[in-house]
């Protein structure tokens, strides 16, 4: 099979309506409450407008949580405060229903889905098969952390993944990463993506000590120098730098532009897919809302460059779709505001002269 054909998807892919963007500004400027009130929550209740293509828009009927687990060869390192063997047992909990992302996500009225992606685990008693790639990365500090071929194979996951939940009925999408370590690689894409120094983009993750900091800084430092001559090059620089789940978040978030459907993006591993992502198709960013922002500093740089200003800015370090799911009944809040107020006419309630 021939490699995905980025410059054909991107042609595909069509920008989300602005016009509806002016006729939710319009409508909010007639509602009964002083002018600008809402603040920034104007601004989201006007990109649902955009994506659904209707204003007033409507409250998200079916979000959808896809949580993209895999594993890290850089893990083995020591990068992360908490074992490799995590990610299988965090698949597990979720799966149960376990997880915090399960609290969340019913409070939210989401459902969630699993896929093993590369968990180093033997999880085929589980429903989260059908689109593994393999199990786990190779270590980005010494070498490729996947070969081209699974590059692209991860890629093309992501964008059926997309197609399965959009054909289902979803109508939100959250792009959730789950894997010990992935912050090592979404930090070295960032850095590659936005030209910045490395050090500065390394985070504390998982809540790291200094030493472990150290480590972690050394593999996104030599990760990034050999990536560095690869950054034409999208499914190149996710086969050197990156991992399965970054190549299929970002195989996720174009085929969602294309398919029309809107992701609220999580936290720096999302974000650092949207940087490539954004590159492979500008007009998909149009498509993406940032949930929240995190203090990891790929987060913050990935968020300024894309110029997305979160919903939310509570310190949230967790990945897995939290931040997102935190955002996501503000996001509904929004739009029923918008919807639910009448507006008035301003001509009538003035009066003649």
């Amino acid at each position: 099979m021939s490699e995905v054909d980025l410059d054909e998807l991107a042609q595909r892919v069509e920008s989300a309506d602005q016009t509806l963007a002016q006729q939710a500004r319009d409508r909010q400027a007639r509602l009964l409450r002083p002018a600008g009130a809402f603040g920034r929550l104007e601004e989201v209740a006007a990109w649902a407008a955009t994506v659904q293509g209707s204003c007033p828009p409507r409250p998200f009927a079916r979000p959808r949580v896809v949580v993209l687990a895999a594993d890290h060869g850089v893990a083995r390192r020591g990068v992360s405060a908490n074992p490799p063997e995590t990610t299988a047992r965090l698949v597990r909990s979720i799966v149960a229903g376990g997880g915090l992302v399960n609290v969340l996500a019913a409070r939210a009225g989401a459902s969630v889905r699993v896929v093993d992606l590369a968990v180093d685990a033997d999880l085929e008693d589980l429903p989260v098969i059908g689109h593994k790639v393999r199990r786990g990365s190779d270590d980005l500090a010494v070498g490729p952390a996947l070969s081209r071929d699974e590059a692209d194979r991860a890629l093309r996951a992501g964008m059926a993944i997309v197609d399965e939940e959009v054909d289902a009925g979803a109508d939100l999408l959250v792009a959730a990463d789950l894997g010990v370590g992935a912050t090592t690689p979404a930090a070295t894409l960032t850095a590659l993506l936005t030209g910045s120094d490395v050090a500065p983009m390394v985070g504390r993750g998982s809540g790291i000590d200094d030493r472990t900091w150290m480590i972690k800084c050394a593999a996104v430092r030599d990760s990034a120098r050999r990536g560095r001559e690869l950054l034409p090059d999208p499914i190149g620089l996710l086969a050197e730098a990156g991992g399965v789940d970054l190549a299929a978040t970002t195989g996720f978030l174009v085929q969602a532009a294309l398919r029309r459907t809107p992701v609220l993006l999580d936290g720096v591993v999302s974000t650092a897919a949207a940087l490539l992502a954004h590159r492979i198709s500008f007009r998909s960013r149009g498509w993406w809302l940032a949930g929240h922002r995190s203090p990891d500093p790929a987060h913050e740089r990935a968020l300024e460059r894309l110029q997305l200003e979160p919903v939310l800015d509570f310190g949230i370090r967790l990945g897995t779709g939290t931040g997102a799911l935190l955002a996501l009944p503000v996001v509904q809040a929004a739009i029923a505001v918008l919807a639910d107020l009448e507006p008035v006419d301003l001509s009538a309630a003035t009066g003649p002269a």
